[in-house]
Parts: structure tokens; C-alpha cells; sequence
């Protein structure tokens, strides 16, 4: 397993205080769904002190400030805003994908109701907004744009994801386009979201938010090999979660692809529509018989170099370089 980089072990530190104190914001109602999703507290509200999540986008944020040679802090309303919309994101992609597990226990919207946890999505997006319209300096409404694109094109990705439930002839370039928008939209926002609210020139912010692009189909293509091959222990998701609700991810769009007689037989598979454990089993060794695995794990690790490559001619500190490049390898060798 990838070893954590420096930045993302000690964000929790840094954003954890801001970001309570940000949702405490809401009503009691809505404060109770949110604090639950996002790992604080149990069913019944007891404080839990289990970890929620990588952190990665609000290390993304802190870290893109010390690339414009301004104190981390400084971007802590950007932090604090992205990781708002990734639960927003969590919380409604749970109700609408029908996943009943998130980080090992059950989802929101199973403990909750849907009701409740739409709600409760919407109000921390809306949050979101605030923090960074309160922060300090000329920066803050760039960066509150920002984010406000970028989300509106997390949306307009998970309406494609959604839209590929319904087809069974999906090119690998359009599987491409949406995990741009649904996951490399965000992580490009938080890639370049403190340094937008330090001022920085926009060369900088640019390569930043390049690389955070390059960065989030790279993740997207990750997540999609977990959702298949993944360790249920370690991703806190029941195996093969991606094949059982049927799910046009990466590795399997490729395979369909192939033109391979596996993926003949993978989209005849494919096509039942409650699959048995024997069927998953089969199904996933189709998959990897038609190259879908090996494709992601090469357009993956491309992707990353392609992420490099954009910080290379960045006006920023060696050792911040280095940091991203670190979070850019965690990607790729994480197993959750």
C-alpha cells in the first residue's frame, strides 16, 4: 500500500475545527445527518472519533496556498468548502446509486430517510458558498466561482453517469468526459482553490487546476478498479459493488470496447439484471480477460504522468512540487 503523504496526515489538524464549526451552522435536524456522514458522531448522535475519509481534497487546497508561498491557513476556507461539497456529493450519489454502505456502516439516507439526506446535502453545498464568500481578501469571490463551476460540472457528470445506466453502447472517450466532470472537476477546483484565494497569478492557478484535472480521472479510473477488485474490508463496500449494480465504470466500458470475443460475452452478462454471486465472479474475470483492467491501470498511471507534466514549468516551491507529485502517486496506489 502507497504511503500517506505528508500533507494529507496532518490536514485534519489544520481544517477539522473550521469545518465543525462551519456545519454547526445548520438546524439540529440537519446537523444531526451531516455530523453522521461525516464520521463524528453514531446513530444516536454519540461522538465516534473514527477517521472520515482521505482528506484529500482539503489537502489539495492547503497545499496549493503554499504553492503560491502563502501560509496553509490561508486557504483553509477553501478547505473547508471543498470537502462541504465532496459530502454534499456523497450523501445525494448514495440515495441515487442505491448504495447502502459508506466507510464501513450504513449510509446516510438508510439511517436517516432520503428526505433527510437530500437535505442535508443541499444545506452543506449551501455552506459551502458561505465560507468562501466570508473569507478575507479579493480572492474570495474568484474562488467561490470557481467552485460554483466546478460543481455544476460534478452535476452534469453524475447526470451522464446516469444517463449510461440506461445504455448499453457507451465509447471509452464519453466514460472519459464524464469522470472529468464527476470526479477531476472537484479536485481541479481544490488543486487551485487556495492559491486563487491568495491572489496568485493565474499561470499558477492554471497549472494547478491542470493538474488536478489530470489528477481526478486518474482517481476515477482507481475508484472504479476498487469498485471490482477491491478489498470489502478496506474499501468499506461489499464486493464487486460496481458489477452488481451493474455500473458502466471505466474498466468496463474499455472491455466492452474491445472487441474481443470476452466482451461479447461480458455484454451478454451484462445485461441480466440481478446478477448471482457466480455470475459477479465470471463477470469480472471477463473484464480482465478484455484488457478493461489493464487499460485502467495504464491510462492511470498516464494520467498521472500527464498531471506532472503540468506542474513542471509551475513557479513554485521544489518541496511543494514534491508534495503533489506524492498525493498524485497515493492516488494511484491506494487501496480504499
Amino acid at each position: 500500500m502507497t504511503t500517506v503523504p505528508v500533507s494529507m496526515t496532518d490536514v485534519r489538524g489544520l481544517v477539522d475545527g473550521a469545518l465543525r464549526a462551519a456545519v454547526g451552522r445548520l438546524d439540529p435536524r440537519t446537523y444531526r445527518v451531516a455530523a453522521y456522514h461525516l464520521g463524528w458522531t453514531d446513530e444516536e448522535s454519540r461522538p465516534r472519533r473514527a477517521p472520515a475519509g482521505k482528506a484529500l481534497r482539503p489537502a489539495l487546497a492547503l497545499l496549493s496556498a503554499r504553492a503560491a508561498v502563502a501560509p496553509p491557513e490561508s486557504a483553509l476556507p477553501g478547505a473547508v468548502a471543498v470537502e462541504l461539497t465532496h459530502a454534499f456529493s456523497l450523501l445525494h450519489d448514495d440515495i441515487m446509486d442505491g448504495d447502502r454502505t459508506r466507510r464501513h456502516r450504513p449510509a446516510a439516507w438508510t439511517v436517516f430517510g432520503e428526505p433527510s439526506a437530500i437535505l442535508a446535502g443541499d444545506a452543506l453545498l449551501a455552506l459551502a458558498g458561505e465560507v468562501l464568500l466570508e473569507a478575507p481578501g479579493q480572492g474570495s469571490a474568484r474562488a467561490a466561482r470557481a467552485l460554483s463551476t466546478a460543481t455544476r460540472r460534478l452535476l452534469a457528470g453524475q447526470s451522464l453517469d446516469m444517463d449510461f445506466e440506461t445504455r448499453r453502447q457507451i465509447s471509452v472517450d464519453e466514460c472519459i468526459a464524464m469522470a472529468s466532470d464527476k470526479t477531476g472537476a472537484l479536485l481541479a477546483c481544490s488543486c487551485a482553490i487556495g492559491a486563487i484565494l491568495d491572489e496568485a497569478p493565474e499561470s499558477l492557478s492554471d497549472a494547478l487546476e491542470a493538474f488536478g484535472a489530470e489528477l481526478g480521472i486518474a482517481f476515477q479510473l482507481v475508484d472504479d478498479l476498487l469498485g471490482i477488485w477491491g478489498d470489502p474490508g478496506t474499501t468499506g463496500k461489499p464486493a464487486m459493488s460496481d458489477l452488481r449494480s451493474r455500473k458502466m465504470s471505466l474498466p468496463v466500458v474499455a472491455a466492452l470496447n474491445s472487441g474481443t470475443p470476452e466482451a461479447a460475452a461480458l455484454a451478454e452478462l451484462y445485461a441480466r439484471p440481478e446478477p448471482s454471486e457466480d455470475d459477479l465472479a465470471e463477470t469480472a474475470a471477463l473484464v480482465e480477460a478484455a484488457g478493461g483492467r489493464a487499460w485502467a491501470e495504464a491510462e492511470a498511471e498516464s494520467r498521472v504522468r500527464r498531471a506532472a507534466g503540468q506542474l513542471r514549468s509551475a513557479r513554485m516551491p521544489d518541496s511543494v512540487r514534491a508534495e503533489f507529485l506524492s498525493i498524485a502517486e497515493f492516488v494511484t496506489g491506494r487501496d480504499h
